[in-house]
């Protein structure tokens, strides 16, 4: 990936206006005098229209995904990593020469790092996550992977998680991990947060806001008034993206 060609690369999404990935990716290609790469945000109002982006724009040689297609773009790659196929999610494409698109999750390694780094010592052997998308599902590998039980919450009830009405003040109380996969209180909506009994929040809490812009949402600033310990996704983020230059570069 040398040489005067441009090289696009893109966040595919819906919306894409607010996220911070064309900063980062334009400040990391001036750090490194990379001028014939570029950064652009492409929201796409269904994901049928990966294709035309495809088709107007042949110097893509990879893409970042974010919500809600993390699931949805599965179909239209020729080919997964090994902790894609596992997640069941992908937030990262490689473009080959030909054309061949690869689906990565460099969420997985990102969610890890930063919360393996945040949580030090504390040992929590019990999570809530919020949200049943592409992100909890990293989330969710990743927990598995750590020994750590968890319990799914959506808006409605489904086979792998129960809805916020049925959530009981004891399980609050049982699981002291909390970690939000959902894009409520997310830029504009800053206001918004998830339909739980904050009173049940307590010093013993650990919560974990995906969202990052703003950098602190009304979930953190609501569990923090509460005792709890709160982290956003920025750092999430950064690692995640590193991983995904370091596939696209490679």
């Amino acid at each position: 990936m040398t040489g005067a060609k441009e090289n696009l690369l893109g966040l595919i999404g819906r919306p894409v206006k607010h996220s911070f990935s064309k900063d980062y990716f334009s400040a990391k290609f001036l750090e490194l005098n990379l001028e014939n790469f570029k950064y652009e945000l492409f929201e796409l109002k269904f994901i049928e229209d990966l294709e035309l982006l495809l088709a107007k724009y042949p110097q893509l040689v990879g893409l970042n995904v974010t919500l809600p297609y993390k699931k949805a773009v599965i179909p239209y790659l020729s080919s997964l990593s090994d902790e894609a196929q596992r997640v069941g999610a992908v937030n990262t494409i490689k473009i080959g020469p030909s054309g061949l698109l690869r689906g990565f999750n460099t969420d997985y390694y990102g969610f890890k790092i930063s919360l393996v780094h945040w949580l030090d010592e504390f040992k929590p052997h019990k999570c809530l996550i919020l949200g049943t998308g592409g992100a909890a599902a990293a989330v969710n590998a990743v927990l598995k992977d750590l020994g750590i039980d968890l319990l799914m919450v959506s808006r409605t009830a489904t086979a792998s998680a129960i809805s916020y009405d049925n959530l009981k003040e004891k399980d609050l109380e049982e699981y002291p991990l909390i970690i939000n996969t959902t894009p409520l209180g997310m830029s504009p909506e800053v206001a918004s947060l998830p339909d739980l009994s904050y009173d049940q929040i307590s010093s013993s809490h650990y919560v974990y806001d995906l969202v990052y812009n703003p950098m602190v949402t009304t979930l953190m600033k609501t569990a923090a008034l509460r005792g709890a310990q709160v982290k956003n996704g920025l750092e999430m983020l950064q690692l995640q993206a590193e991983k995904a230059w370091e596939i696209w570069t490679s």
